[in-house]
């Protein structure tokens, strides 16, 4: 009997097993975030702040969760009434926040030899003294597939990796974000370096849209026109706006004969002789003669450094790569992308490219290291949680480039967010945009950012609302301390300026 009765349990326990329903979903996940107690030193005054670091339960429009959307907020105690709000994030596309994080807009920074290549651990983390946490609370924001951001349900990463779909997160993230830490009626502002700028220019109009005014948008090393950036066939442009900072840069490695003392003036002049000469060649395509092309291949070695012979052979159009490799090839070095000012070991002597940014290689691993001790040892985010730095370690990462742009223009031909950005603008005359370029920055070049503005067709009223900062460094000018300082001096002067 005994045995018949567990026969008959053992036969309903198996059914029920196998009576469950197949294909379940697993639990969704759940928000993680992890509080501390930081400071940080500014100006001879200690500012106490609260850091919350991890996750934030993103929604989309129908308030279904859609993403853990990694964050780290950092936000002054006892806070004076009506105290700013910044949204900063870099750029990529595909890049974490870490860079600015651990450079210049948290409580601490890590530090670096510039412009050489920073010895190996441990490496040294100080005091921040030119944050703007004095002055402004600050979210990093690290979108989706960085950081500790990851889609839920049935969202999937292929929804965030794009133009239109990283704008759209990340102004729910910010729109959602403000309302649950009750900051909506705060001054506001975003903050982006390099695509982070193509980015802002598209989520500040986004925002606009669903009724989220901005006091101001920060964009360091902008971009926000890609063909200043490629080198397609038959298109002048990127070789034209490029040529001013290969000046810049054969002048701070005295490659240019009777250098001038200033580089804000020598500049000028380069400026004027692009406009005025270099760009009515290149116009002309074959039909400029024999003559005028040497001549021409000659003014722009006397500028660049690279002989007469190179940009003939070149048919006078020197893309980013080429000069990388081209300028310093005679003592077997290579210069930066993201900062010419460094240098490193040309590993082909006879390539045509580069193979390799010496910035890059130089400052990775400190901050990189620096970066997850400083997040996981004094943030005191859960050790299990791995943080990605890049999106493009992942399986997959691939990136939609189209834009829907406006009603204005076509768009289909260029990828183009300054459309946004002048939209924006328009229509909000009060909100300011500062514009941070650094002179040695072959990634962005400033004068395709001069470029881009003088082409939106704004009024002079708003394009007066654009201010230009320039910076004797690179892409990361806050690698340079003087630039740090200054960094931190113009972005103080704009929020003072923006905020009422």
């Amino acid at each position: 009997m005994k045995s018949t009765v567990f026969s008959w349990i053992l036969f309903l326990a198996v059914g029920l097993i196998y009576a469950q329903p197949t294909g379940t979903p697993a639990p969704m996940p759940e928000a993680e975030v992890f509080t501390t107690d930081q400071s940080v030193q500014i100006g001879g005054k200690t500012i106490a702040l609260t850091a919350h670091a991890g996750t934030f339960k993103l929604r989309d429009e129908t308030n279904k969760p859609i993403a853990l959307f990694g964050f780290t907020y950092y936000a002054k105690k006892n806070p004076e009434a009506n105290r700013p709000i910044i949204f900063a994030f870099n750029g990529g596309p595909g890049s974490s926040s870490y860079w600015l994080h651990m450079g210049i807009m948290g409580p601490k920074r890590i530090v670096v030899k510039d412009p050489e290549f920073t010895p190996g651990a441990p490496y040294q983390l100080v005091n921040n003294e030119y944050a703007i946490l004095d002055m402004a609370d600050v979210v990093m924001m690290d979108p989706i597939g960085t950081g500790l951001s990851v889609p839920i349900g049935d969202a999937k990463f292929e929804d965030f990796w794009g133009v239109d779909q990283d704008i759209r997160s990340i102004s729910l993230f910010v729109t959602q974000f403000l309302i649950e830490h009750g900051r909506v009626n705060s001054p506001k502002y975003l903050l982006g370096e390099s695509y982070g700028t193509f980015r802002n220019a598209g989520v500040m109009k986004y925002l606009q849209d669903m009724g989220i005014a901005l006091n101001g948008v920060v964009m360091v090393s902008a971009v926000f026109d890609l063909r200043t950036l490629i080198f397609p066939p038959n298109d002048d442009l990127p070789y034209l706006v490029h040529f001013p900072t290969y000046a810049a840069t054969a002048w701070y490695h005295n490659r240019v004969a009777n250098k001038p003392a200033s580089l804000e003036a020598f500049l000028d002049e380069v400026r004027a002789f692009t406009e005025n000469e270099y760009m009515p060649a290149l116009f002309k395509g074959d039909k400029l003669s024999e003559a005028a092309k040497q001549e021409m291949a000659g003014k722009l070695a006397a500028y660049t450094g690279l002989s007469q012979d190179y940009w003939y052979k070149a048919d006078l159009r020197v893309a980013n790569g080429e000069f990388f490799n081209e300028l310093m090839r005679d003592q077997g070095l290579t210069v930066g992308r993201l900062d010419s000012r460094f240098y490193g070991i040309n590993e082909d002597l006879i390539a045509q490219d580069a193979a390799y940014d010496p910035q890059s290689a130089a400052i990775s691993p400190a901050y990189t290291a620096g970066f997850l001790q400083y997040f996981h040892e004094d943030l005191k985010v859960g050790k299990h949680l791995m943080y990605m730095t890049s999106a493009g370690r992942r399986k997959g990462f691939r990136w939609d480039w189209s834009h829907q742009g406006n009603f204005r223009w076509n768009t289909s031909a260029a990828i183009h967010t300054g459309i946004d950005m002048a939209t924006a603008m328009t229509r909000d005359p009060n909100m300011k945009v500062l514009i941070m370029n650094g002179y040695y920055d072959i990634a962005t070049v400033f004068y395709g950012v001069e470029h881009t503005i003088d082409h939106l067709g704004l009024t002079k009223a708003i394009k007066d609302n654009i201010i230009m900062t320039y910076y004797e460094a690179g892409h990361m000018m806050y690698t340079h301390p003087p630039s740090m300082a200054k960094f931190r001096d113009d972005l103080a002067a704009f929020i003072r300026d923006t905020t009422r």
